[in-house]
């Protein structure tokens, strides 16, 4: 088995950091006194500076560092968070990705220019020019010697630190690079051997160390471990001269017998170093919570996206395997069969279903890469916009989430430019100043309802009728229902747009939005209102490996129907369809159902059943019903892909294998709905 790239476990937990340090931002944008944000940003900073000199990203550190000490001054209340330094440092975190995926790659100026952007937020324009020069320059200058300062540093870790991956070590290694230090190890905690935990940590450290830097610099150096260790630091002495070059060791206790280790001499003013008690490391957790608590540390696991689609692929298999199993025991008299084939059969559900939860991504992951956008195109339209999630734990296939990312995109980006009006416009109209876009998603059945919707001024009807005219897209006065009109907006190359700019104008974004929902056999619906604003919504699979579905016979094919579109059954007899001949509806429950016969629509060219069955479907509000010659059964349904030859057979969204080796093809519920409801809509004009 392969060991995993140490590169390529950075890059992943960078791009962690990075979206941490990025909502860290956004957050900090509403509420610029917040100290915790900023001390959060800054604890980010350092993360990404460190493990990126430690894995060699000398660029990303080095550029990392400007931005660590711009929040180094606002948390020391040198200088204020304002809105100018959030946007220079989310400019500058994009050039940080940049530098962590493609570290040798040649990125020009832009570091210069964004460091420049970033001392103009912070030190004023007087000192842009010293920042760009500092950021150009190879070699630092150094800095004017400052007095030093003699400081006594007691400290212990939990007992679990080292197991929880805390090296003792890197502390002292990091102290050392502040200045000149002694560091003696206190080992009375040291229980005896017969109770010695190999994992735990019983050590505690004194450390004398003279350095030019302030009590800050000190705390930086334990800032991951502070809130879990007892950490005590005394100023011993004011600021001194240099004393003289000292060598720095570790000193062992004196109860402990090292050969040949060398006692780092104390420098001359320093005060007399005493041996000192060790500093209590807690201990009173009972050894069942501590096994719980490394545990509950090691409930989750990092596994690479290709390892999970293998593994559907293989659940997928075995799926197809089981059916051919259970048609083989039920055409078998053999009990012992049955009953292991009902066995394989329970167990490879229970399998199907525990892979598509492992496959499930809540929406949250998708909504939280907007606030950025929303950010953004605020400061580059002007506009005043509140960004509103609901629906965050709702969860949908991971590759249903990676397909949407780019829709949901444009629609975003079509909202606040559409829709939204200027600040000034919306104060005329009686409205607030600041817009809302509201993103929110819902679990339907056996689908998710993902809506954009915002508070502008709606879509205006008479411009994209014009615009369709004058595109050619209808005729000029052809009759359309308002859903019929509104989709006009998902056509090639449509925008009401009157210029072109970075936002809009080239009619390209809506038509993303409809053929990536349709690849996924999902489906559109728009609602909007003048001058109340408009809502999308997006109504996609919840996933797009396994499905239950419900089998059935046409003439002598067999297809599949998704379980999660199937209202009910009925039965049409041979005496009520030829009744309802150019008449396609049955009545139920007082009201008129489109049925469809997919014997004519296959042109199968066979005689009807003399029991035929009504398969009632419905997406949203819309039923049609299906009439086919057989209901065969519920049936656990492999997706498989239409190859590119089948592309434009709008009527079915992918096909299966069934357990006697045929295939099957599942029906397009949306498409059927919609030819459903589209002949109903003939038969009334003509009636």
């Amino acid at each position: 088995m392969s060991s995993l790239d140490p590169v390529a476990v950075f890059r992943t937990e960078a791009a962690e950091c990075l979206e941490a340090i990025e909502a860290g931002l956004l957050d900090l944008n509403h509420d610029l006194e917040n100290k915790d944000l900023v001390d959060a940003v800054f604890r980010g900073l350092h993360t990404l500076k460190g493990s990126g000199a430690m894995f060699g990203f000398e660029a990303l550190a080095a550029f990392t560092h400007h931005c660590e000490t711009a929040f180094d001054r606002v948390r020391k209340g040198e200088v204020p968070a304002t809105a100018e330094l959030v946007a220079a440092v989310l400019a500058a975190q994009d050039h940080m990705r940049a530098l962590v995926e493609q570290p040798d790659a040649d990125h020009g100026d832009t570091g210069h220019k964004l460091l420049a952007q970033l001392q103009a937020a912070v030190g004023g324009k007087a000192e842009v020019k010293e920042a760009v020069a500092l950021a150009a320059a190879a070699p630092a200058v150094a800095a004017p010697t400052k007095k030093k300062t003699t400081w006594r540093i007691r400290f212990s870790l939990p007992a679990n630190s080292m197991a929880n991956g805390t090296n003792p070590l890197g502390l002292l290694d990091e102290l050392r690079d502040l200045g000149e230090c002694t560091v003696r190890a206190n080992t009375s905690g040291i229980p005896p051997l017969d109770n010695l935990v190999p994992t735990e940590l019983y050590v505690s450290w004194d450390v004398i160390l003279t350095s030019e830097q302030d009590r800050s610099a000190i705390d930086d150096v334990f800032i991951f471990v502070m809130d879990d260790m007892e950490l005590d630091v005394q100023e011993i002495s004011g600021p001194q001269a240099a004393p003289a070059e000292t060598k720095t060791d570790v000193a062992p206790a004196p109860d402990v017998p090292v050969a040949a280790a060398p006692v780092a001499p104390v420098p001359a003013s320093a005060p007399e170093f005493r041996p000192v008690e060790a500093v209590p490391v807690k201990r009173e957790t009972p050894a069942p919570v501590q096994a719980a608590a490394q545990a509950k540390a090691q409930e989750n696991v990092r596994v690479p996206a290709e390892r999970l689609d293998e593994l559907m692929d293989r659940v997928g298999e075995l799926v197809i395997a089981q059916s051919r199993l259970s048609q083989l025991a039920s055409s078998s008299s053999d009990i012992a069969l049955r009953s292991v084939s009902e066995e394989i059969e329970r167990l490879s559900g229970e399998l199907r279903d525990t892979m598509m939860v492992l496959r499930m991504v809540p929406v949250g992951t998708l909504f939280s890469r907007f606030r950025r956008l929303v950010h953004d195109l605020a400061r580059e339209t002007g506009k005043v916009i509140e960004l509103v999630t609901e629906g965050e734990t709702t969860e949908v296939d991971k590759t249903v989430i990676e397909r949407l990312a780019d829709p949901l995109v444009h629609l975003v980006r079509n909202s606040i430019d559409h829709g939204l009006e200027p600040p000034a416009e919306r104060l005329g109209a009686g409205k607030t100043e600041a817009g809302t876009v509201t993103l929110s998603a819902h679990q339907s059945g056996g689908e998710v309802i993902i809506s954009i919707k915002d508070d502008g001024r709606g879509i205006n009807r008479e411009r994209v009728r014009a615009k369709a005219e004058s595109s050619g897209l209808i005729a000029p006065g052809q009759p359309l229902s308002d859903q019929e009109l509104l989709q006009l907006i998902f056509a090639p190359g449509f925008s009401t747009a009157a210029t072109i700019t970075n936002l809009s104008g080239r009619g390209v974004g809506m038509d993303v939005v409809k053929k990536t929902v349709e690849a996924l056999r999902g489906a559109i619906e728009i609602v909007s209102l003048p001058g109340q604003g408009s809502e999308v919504s997006l109504r996609i699979p919840l996933t797009l490996a396994i499905i239950d579905g419900l089998l059935v016979r046409v003439g002598s094919g067999r297809y599949v129907i998704p379980l999660s579109a199937v209202e009910e059954c009925l039965e049409l007899s041979l005496e009520e369809d030829l009744r309802s001949r150019g008449r396609s509806f049955i009545s139920l429950r007082d009201s008129l159902v489109p049925f469809l016969r997919l014997r004519d629509l296959f042109r199968t060219g066979t005689k009807p059943d003399v029991h035929q069955k009504v398969v009632v479907i419905s997406t949203g509000t819309e039923r049609v019903g299906l009439v086919v010659d057989q209901i065969i059964g519920d049936h656990q349904t492999v997706i498989k892909s239409m190859s590119k030859l089948h592309n434009d057979v709008a009527t079915f969204s992918g096909a299966t294998i069934l357990g006697d080796g045929s295939v099957a093809l599942i029906l397009d519920v949306g498409h059927l709905v919609a030819a459903g409801q589209q002949q109903e809509a003939q038969l009334r004009v003509a009636g």
